[in-house]
């Protein structure tokens, strides 16, 4: 069942997976040791982010190395350009306040 990725993105524990594999591919074991939790429950996540197309899973010998694929997340990406101009409109609005207030005071004190 391939599961929705914003549903990779809901949980936080799925973040942090996420996040620690940000740098480089890490065995389950090592990931589990990050969290205060049993190490079925991150398998469970791991298992999850693995049917959102999140991450992969190679063997390698006994070891179940997992990797993040960061390009499954420019669907997020996408769904949140819209926000992300709303903000930088609104902080561009600031600035010009800002500046404008700025050489109100210094007319005022020159």
């Amino acid at each position: 069942m391939r599961r929705d990725i914003f549903n990779a993105i809901a949980d936080p524990t799925r973040r942090d997976i996420m996040m620690s594999l940000t740098n480089e591919p890490q065995n389950v074991t090592s990931l589990a040791e990050q969290f205060d939790m049993t190490r079925q429950a991150v398998s469970l996540h791991i298992k999850y982010l693995q049917e959102c197309g999140v991450i992969t899973i190679n063997k390698e010998g006994r070891e179940r190395f997992c990797k993040l694929e960061a390009q499954t997340l420019t669907e997020v990406a996408d769904w949140l350009e819209p926000f992300r101009k709303i903000w930088e409109s609104r902080f561009d609005q600031l600035d010009s306040l800002l500046i404008k207030l700025k050489d109100k005071k210094e007319n005022i004190n020159d």
